[in-house]
């Protein structure tokens, strides 16, 4: 599967409280989440996007993994 970023992307992942997810983006980071996240539809069930600070998210981000269920 083809992932790419619009240029100028930022991205962060925040777990607050324990439980609550916050993804907060910029306009290119939303539209990058939105095209990677309509690619990973079309791909077969427990393909996954692996995002973290090494090299999708910002700095102090916590790890996602956004999976296709069947």
């Amino acid at each position: 599967m083809k992932i790419g970023w619009v240029d100028g992307f930022t991205i962060e992942v925040k777990v607050e409280g324990g439980a609550t997810v916050v993804i907060s983006a910029n306009k290119e980071g939303l539209i990058s989440l939105a095209q990677q996240l309509t690619a990973l539809a079309y791909e077969s069930a427990g393909s996954h996007i692996h995002y973290d600070a090494y090299d999708s998210l910002e700095d102090g981000s916590a790890e996602m993994i956004v999976e296709k269920k069947g």
